[in-house]
């Protein structure tokens, strides 16, 4: 539950907040993961539109969802996979850096490709949870 709540108070001001309250693990994780995506793409658009306030917002929310996603990383249970996603979370977090500093679409574009990735992986998830551990886990 104490990943629950990180990963809440990173989830930040996005829009599905009510259904935050009522999400299972899986369902958390893919809406950080969509409002990390939007304000990936928010960050793009306030950089196409010269908007360097704006964007800078928007970088800073993905970069609190992506230290979010990070502290809430099982080490003990998730293994290879963990270290591998801690990594991969470092250097979307140094990128996006980056990407404030330079206003490099090139890079936030490579970020979004990468998380959208990882978005997609997490749609499968729930068919590889067998259906008695599913309904436990709809009671987090």
């Amino acid at each position: 539950m104490r990943a629950n709540q990180r990963a809440i108070q990173s989830y930040g001001d996005v829009k599905v907040n009510s259904g935050v309250s009522s999400a299972n693990n899986v369902q958390l994780i893919q809406m950080l993961f969509d409002g990390l995506l939007e304000s990936l793409v928010a960050a793009r658009g306030h950089i196409q539109h010269k908007n360097l306030t704006e964007k800078s917002k928007s970088i800073a929310r993905a970069s609190r969802i992506v230290i979010g996603l990070q502290g809430a990383l099982d080490f003990e249970k998730g293994g290879d996979l963990a270290n591998n996603l801690n990594e991969l979370y470092s250097y979307v977090t140094r990128r996006l850096f980056h990407v404030n500093a330079q206003n490099d679409v090139v890079v936030l574009d490579e970020i979004h490709g990468l998380m959208r990735e990882i978005r997609d992986a997490w749609e499968g998830v729930p068919a590889l949870i067998p259906a008695t551990d599913r309904s436990a886990s709809l009671m987090n």
